[in-house]
């Protein structure tokens, strides 16, 4: 495979931003297929009190992962700065900081969590049914989430590299791999949840070497710094750590509004329509992160770009790369809103089977929460944007306004208004206004400018 020589500088933007989105979003969007399938493969197989457990997990499979992705965008601005000035020794400096701290947090991290599957279950929203489920998965996933780290940080930095299509083809090659394992040894081997798990950690495993082995092979600029241990060296890791987490605390937040969406969601479900609600709400938590790939495929190949050409201060370049993206944005958007709305039940159908109970609550809600769809892909673009800019204030309380800040009272209050479809709608308010409140910004601060 040939290197792909992307001058973020001068090569036209349109031409960039298609070179750098298409493989972007085919390894994003395998991804996604491969959490679909786990989800899949799960509730056929398994049965939906398994698909619920891997749902009460799944905020802590963000929180960590929305520690790798918070380095990871951060450094990736950071790094794309510096390259723009030619100082390749501090950005290659930034990215090992940006492997090694989270990697050795999330150690930390789950060390501690395997040893308590029932704190974790009760704590996020589930019931003592589902804490058999939760154990097995939790530990047989743990080594997967780890290797997380190389991973996710590494398809930032390649694409920064020059190399979009080698972070696709470890993309691809991690959800096939996992697809092929989950089905192994979720059906013919029959090992249930815990199948399902080793798959996860044996394909995230595999992928992490690849990618580490581009760092050691075939890198064009960005290879690995011996680290030093001396005070002042320690001293500037810290200080380099802090800033690379302020521009990418919002990618951090947006991991966690997922986390958060999904326990308070737990809980309301659970609370009104018990497991079979939270079996039904797993579905929608599945078919999220693919609309957040999509997305979030947009603003990586923004990203870049704009952090590139804000190191050389090419305003036009910026202008007219925010734009491209947001009616990229505002396009797949409402493709994927329109695929939710009237493609409920089939969408439902995939994950439980069709008839039972959890499915009937599935297949009335998902309508209702597509909503959401359009506007969230706008926001993760409009965030985005200013993180590129190295502007994380706006950025952090946008991602805290509709992660946090309205999803949580919105969550509790609808049911009380509209039933069980305020359930559903919760999410697409929540997306809603904080698209309104961030456009208001962006109109203000540009008629200031004027």
């Amino acid at each position: 495979m040939q290197r792909d020589a992307i001058d973020f500088g001068r090569t036209s933007v349109p031409q960039l931003f298609v070179r750098l989105f298409i493989p972007t979003l085919t390894g994003l969007l395998f991804g996604s297929l491969l959490n679909v399938t786990d989800g899949i493969f799960v509730g056929r197989g398994v049965g939906s009190d398994a698909l619920a457990a891997v749902n009460i997990v799944a905020p802590l499979f963000l929180l960590t992962t929305g520690v790798v992705l918070m380095f990871a965008s951060g450094v990736s601005i950071v790094a794309a700065i510096h390259l723009s000035k030619g100082n390749v020794k501090a950005a290659n400096i930034n990215v090992t900081q940006a492997l090694t701290i989270p990697f050795v947090l999330i150690a930390l991290l789950l060390s501690v969590v395997v040893l308590m599957p029932r704190e974790v279950t009760i704590l996020f929203g589930g019931s003592e049914r589902l804490v058999p489920y939760v154990t097995d998965y939790l530990r047989c996933a743990a080594i997967g989430i780890l290797m997380c780290v190389p991973l996710f940080v590494g398809m930032f930095v390649v694409r920064l590299d020059g190399s979009p299509n080698f972070a696709m083809m470890v993309n691809i090659i991690n959800s096939l791999l996992n697809i092929g394992l989950d089905y192994l040894f979720v059906f013919p081997l029959e090992m249930g949840i815990k199948g399902a798990a080793i798959a996860t950690s044996m394909a995230s495993t595999v992928s992490a070497l690849v990618m580490m082995g581009y760092f050691v092979f075939r890198s064009r600029q960005i290879r690995f710094y011996h680290p030093k241990f001396s005070h002042k060296a320690i001293r500037l890791t810290m200080r380099n750590a802090g800033y690379m987490v302020k521009l990418g605390v919002s990618t951090f937040l947006g991991e966690t509004a997922l986390s958060c969406m999904m326990i308070v969601g737990n809980y309301m479900f659970m609370s009104r329509l018990q497991e079979d609600g939270v079996a039904a709400f797993s579905v929608a938590c599945y078919l999220f992160p693919l609309v957040f790939m999509v997305g979030n495929a947009i603003a990586q190949s923004a990203l870049p770009i704009i952090s590139y050409n804000h190191g050389l201060g090419r305003h036009d370049r910026i202008a007219h790369t925010f734009r491209l993206s947001m009616t990229v944005a505002a396009t797949a958007g409402t493709l994927i809103t329109l695929l939710g709305i009237f493609g409920g039940h089939l969408l439902a159908g995939l994950f439980l089977e069709p008839g039972i109970h959890s499915w009937e609550i599935a297949a009335q809600g998902l309508p209702l929460y597509a909503l959401s769809f359009v506007f969230f892909t706008l926001n993760l673009v409009l965030i985005g944007y200013y993180q590129a800019l190295e502007k994380p204030q706006p950025a952090t309380v946008f991602m805290l306004l509709r992660g946090y800040v309205l999803i949580i009272p919105i969550f509790i209050i609808l049911p009380n208004i509209f039933g069980d479809e305020g359930l559903w709608l919760a999410t697409p308010i929540s997306e809603a206004l904080t698209f309104i409140v961030i456009v208001g910004y962006y109109l203000r601060k540009k008629t200031l400018i004027r």
